[in-house]
């Protein structure tokens, strides 16, 4: 911890004025370069120090009082800043997206800004069972070759289909490409290494927010496997450091801004799901890497005022927050648990294969040309996507409206493929004509169904093979609602299947009492909505937020326990066959510094294992506390890479005295040269409390014991390495030094913890790219 007491000003008579850091603070002190980690400890004690100071001045005076209320306030104030800017940009994508995916297969004519089903509302030629046909809605066919069936009206459909689809995925790559490379991809591993304390300049600015805004809605348009959920994760976090830097506290300390982007991951999911609560549990379990109390409360207050927002838009125009909100009414059974823990299995090995394939794909494309032509990339996946994706119904339309069908709980008035059920099987079984009596037929599967049901299982093969490609390319692409949409997939055919077993053998002793007259025996939209959940959460290991995120989209609390077995099995076996979730997967993959809080260390390894220097390595980088001039110093920073050097007492006598960033040194001593008078090459470095004894001639010293941190942490050469790694991970320390007697003899830094539990796994240590 930095030591704030030692700040005094040391100015002898009749000497030119040394560099006082206290009463005259550099610009640049304590900020962080690009891809470093920030020193956890100072920041915390700098807020500490500034808070102190606030409260001690709010008692001297009525504007300091008034000051001290408004600091108090400014963070519950950005709270609700972010969840109106989260609320409002999630509701104009939600609504651009349902526009520009309808796009792709015709106009509406009274106006070209309505989508399918905004411009079939106002129509009073609409009928119930073609709701989706009136005359003010035409395709592409009708209007340019003027034919409404026919083989020239399928053809011509197909090709604007894929020329749309064409046309949204090359602006959206161009657009990342040209303005903005860091609004590809999800978002939520980078934003994981942020939130654990590292610096990527420019992930959360001003025109990463512009076009990944702008680029979702064309990436979703477009048609390819991916959603909008874990971006829009990113586009709250973006939201949260632009306003940051409207407040003083939060803009100055690297600290206090990751508890705001926790918080804003929090308003991420409340948007993409419409659930708050389960929001806040996504960051909780998932992002977020120092979460305090306060965070907790203010996380809830921003996701709540997103939610609010966005259900003030009304982006879908049903009242709800999402696109497949569903309510089921039909019990379940308790050896229905047993479909139910097959789909949790189910879910588990698809996120393990998807790890598998992805990482696989992307290192793949990491190491090849391929990774040289990300246009034609993207064009030729959504080229693909787009010509195999229409001839199929259910991989023609959204993700989203994929899985709302999918879920839907087939009433009296559907007229879905999924509910065209028949009351005569055409069979002669006594079993059949019973259940036909009994006034059960009328669930048996119909010709429609069957069809229906091949074309889900076709769908379930291609959405697999493209999310495993999708996910990385350049442009903006979540994982949420691809996963879900390959669960539900697999629990609708499970679940019609049970339905149909459960409805010929309602007499058996394992469903007797299942089946009603006048009432359904299995709901297979229920088993849509737990499979879901299961390849979700084999995809991400989520399982709290996971639960509660899927109870707050259905409305249903009587199905918790389905969704917490189906999700409890997917971890269980994804976990069996990998330990990582597809986003620390991604971390590893681009080498980002990120100590997982999950990872036991296990190993019985000791610091000075670990340390630098190793035995035949040079000698250790230090600096002396009285006996290095100017020069010396600034050719010691030229020749050397490292972020901070250690000060001792001397070469002879190394007994450590504290640390100093390098970040710090370098801008101190160009100010010291341009604004300290005399100030030479061979001026003396001081980093101590008195000035010794120096002749008259000599020229003035810089003193730069203001940057000193006096109190670095320390371990001693025997401290075992899985105390060390506990005390990275839960300080979130940049080095640590080590000693023996008081005398330095190494430096532990979170790189070399990294690689050594890199070595340790047998993974290549060298993968680990940033300091």
């Amino acid at each position: 911890m930095i030591n704030t007491d030692f700040f005094s000003e040391w100015r002898p008579n009749n000497s030119p004025k040394l560099l006082d850091l206290l009463d005259d603070t550099v610009p640049g002190i304590g900020t962080y370069e690009d891809f470093n980690t920030i020193d956890w400890v100072r920041e915390k004690s700098k807020d500490r120090d500034r808070h102190r100071e606030i409260t001690n001045k709010s008692k001297q005076s009525t504007v300091a009082l008034l000051f001290s209320i408004s600091d108090a306030f400014s963070g519950w104030l950005l709270m609700l800043l972010i969840g109106l800017m989260s609320g409002a940009l999630a509701g104009g994508i939600d609504i651009a997206a349902h526009w520009m995916t309808d796009l792709k297969e015709g106009v509406c004519l009274n106006g070209f800004w309505f989508n399918h089903e905004h411009c079939c509302w106002a129509s009073n030629e609409t009928t119930f069972q073609e709701r989706d046909k009136c005359p003010q809605w035409k395709s592409w066919a009708e209007l340019m070759v003027g034919v409404s069936e026919g083989p020239g009206l399928y053809v011509v459909n197909y090709f604007m289909y894929m020329c749309w689809a064409l046309l949204f995925a090359f602006l959206a790559v161009i657009l990342v490409r040209a303005f903005a490379p860091y609004a590809c991809g999800s978002g939520i591993p980078e934003i994981k290494t942020i939130l654990s304390g590292f610096i990527i300049r420019g992930y959360l600015g001003k025109w990463t927010l512009i076009i990944k805004t702008i680029t979702l809605v064309l990436a979703v348009s477009s048609g390819l496997s991916l959603g909008k959920e874990g971006p829009l994760v990113h586009v709250a976090c973006c939201c949260a450091n632009v306003l940051c830097h409207f407040f003083t506290k939060y803009r100055r300390n690297e600290a206090k801004r990751r508890e705001v982007l926790s918080a804003a991951s929090a308003v991420g999911v409340s948007v993409a799901f419409g659930a708050p609560i389960g929001g806040v549990l996504f960051s909780l379990e998932e992002v977020s890497y120092y979460f305090p109390l306060k965070t907790l409360w203010r996380s809830f207050f921003a996701a709540l005022v997103a939610a609010f927002t966005l259900r003030s838009i009304n982006p879908f125009g049903n009242s709800r927050l999402v696109l497949f909100y569903v309510e089921f009414h039909t019990p379940w059974h308790l050896l229905e648990l047993i479909p139910f823990v097959l789909l949790g299995i189910f879910g588990g090995l698809w996120g393990a294969f998807f790890i598998r394939a992805n990482i696989a794909w992307c290192r793949l494309r990491k190491n090849t040309c391929l990774g040289h032509y990300p246009v034609l990339e993207v064009v030729v996946v959504t080229l693909l996507t787009a010509f195999l994706a229409f001839p199929i119904e259910y991989t023609r339309m959204s993700s989203s409206e994929l899985i709302s069908e999918l879920f839907n709980d087939c009433g009296l008035l559907d007229s879905s493929k999924l509910c065209c059920y028949t009351s005569n099987s055409g069979s002669a079984s006594g079993s059949v004509n019973a259940t036909a009596a009994n006034g059960l037929g009328a669930r048996l599967v119909g010709p429609d169904l069957y069809t229906a049901m091949w074309q889900l299982a076709l769908a379930l093969l291609l959405k697999m093979i493209f999310t495993v490609v999708t996910f990385g390319m350049k442009v903006p692409s979540g994982l949420f609602i691809p996963s879900m949409a390959v669960g539900a997939i697999a629990g609708r055919l499970l679940g019609v299947c049970m339905e149909q077993l459960a409805i010929r053998h309602h007499e058996g002793d394992i469903f007797r009492g299942w089946c009603s007259p006048g009432a359904d025996c299995i709901t297979p939209g229920l088993y849509a909505m737990v499979g879901a959940a299961a390849c979700l959460g084999g995809v991400t290991r989520m399982t709290v937020s996971l639960v509660v995120i899927m109870f707050e989209l259905t409305g249903g609390l009587e199905y918790i326990v389905p969704l917490m077995a189906a999700a409890m099995t997917s971890k269980w076996v994804a976990d069996a066959l990998g330990r990582e979730s597809i986003y620390e997967a991604h971390i590893r993959l681009n080498g980002y510094p990120f100590l997982e809080a999950k990872e036991e260390f296990r190993h019985k390894t000791l610091a000075t294992d670990v340390m630098q220097p190793r035995r035949g390595d040079p000698l250790l980088s230090v600096l002396t506390e009285s006996r290095m001039t100017v020069e010396e110093v600034e050719r010691l920073i030229a020749d050397t890479t490292y972020s901070g050097f250690p000060v001792v007492i001397s070469q002879q006598s190394p007994r450590l005295v504290g640390f100093v960033l390098r970040r710090d040194l370098v801008i101190s001593l160009e100010n010291a040269r341009r604004n300290q008078e005399g100030v030479v090459s061979m001026s003396p470095i001081l980093f101590t409390e008195c000035d010794p004894p120096m002749s008259p001639s000599a020229p003035p010293a810089v003193k730069l014991r203001s940057i000193l941190d006096l109190s670095p942490f320390t371990v001693t050469v025997h401290t075992p390495m899985e105390i060390v790694v506990d005390i990275f991970r839960k300080l979130g320390l940049r080095q640590c030094l080590v000693i023996q007697n008081g005398r330095l003899l190494g430096i532990i830094t979170k790189k070399d913890i990294l690689k050594h539990m890199a070595q340790m796994a047998n993974r290549d240590p060298d993968s680990i790219l940033f300091n």
